[in-house]
């Protein structure tokens, strides 16, 4: 009799644990079908305002492969903010499996909670102080303005610049060392030029004269562009997506409430 009763109770348990389990594992909402970037299970942007972060984070993602995903619930129930923000990025697996440079921004509308995590790889241009930074200083005072869609959007492109100046880091110090070279060399020449018109020295070759037949120094011109002038012109077609890449999260990110 207690052999059946001590199995009995064992079998409650572990219904009662599987329960629980199921229960905590709906919490985390699953990928909508298609694939989306912003996820917004609470109907707070409309559908011009989320198509509009949709394209700017697809168009972020093609170009870099930075993955930055958007996701607002009502709650996060039994599971604290950052927990429950921590499964959803490893489980739905935002950011790339190679570069595990995945953004998650979390938020719970009902209890006004705010969570953005930093996968590992990207975690040294957004440190948690800049990301506590971003919360409290752009999407914070937005949001008590009840202003949702540029809450987000100002804080995406504050993500995307400080992330594109940590990849770009060694290309943009070599194109200021080339300029301030150039600029110097500009200014040199523009020096000896004038002491040598001083000194009524140089002949006409047809070049560096003015036409009353004083002298002025050639016009350089540099050409060029940045990097996102050149992919700007592709922000208006469209991205195929086909779900996150399996990155992974060191535990990097910061939290607010508003």
């Amino acid at each position: 009799m207690y052999s059946k009763l001590s199995t009995f109770y064992r079998l409650l348990l572990l219904l009662m644990f599987v329960t629980i389990q199921s229960l905590q594992a709906q919490d985390i909402p699953a990928q909508p079908n298609p694939p989306q970037m912003v996820c917004d299970f609470v109907m707070k942007l409309n559908p011009t305002e989320k198509q509009a972060l949709e394209q700017k984070l697809r168009a972020y993602r093609d170009s870099t492969s930075t993955e930055i995903a958007i996701v607002i619930v009502k709650n996060t129930g039994e599971y604290d903010p950052y927990d429950y923000a921590l499964k959803l990025a490893t489980t739905w697996g935002v950011g790339d499996k190679k570069k595990d440079n995945g953004v998650l921004i979390l938020w719970a509308t009902e209890t006004k909670k705010i969570r953005i995590l930093t996968g590992r790889g990207i975690e040294g241009p957004l440190p948690d102080g800049v990301v506590k930074r971003i919360i409290n200083t752009i999407i914070v005072p937005a949001f008590k303005q009840g202003q949702w869609y540029q809450g987000l959007d100002e804080a995406t492109t504050e993500i995307i610049r400080r992330a594109s100046g940590e990849f770009d880091a060694n290309e943009s110090e070599d194109d200021g060392g080339v300029f301030f070279i150039i600029f110097v060399l500009i200014i040199i020449f523009i020096i000896i030029a004038v002491i040598i018109s001083k000194k009524g020295g140089g002949g006409n070759g047809g070049r560096g004269f003015r036409n009353d037949g004083g002298w002025m120094p050639p016009i350089i011109m540099t050409g060029g562009g940045s990097n996102w002038d050149s992919g700007k012109s592709s922000e208006g077609g469209g991205f195929d997506f086909g779900g996150f890449g399996g990155g992974d999260f060191g535990g990097g990110g910061a939290g607010g409430d508003y």
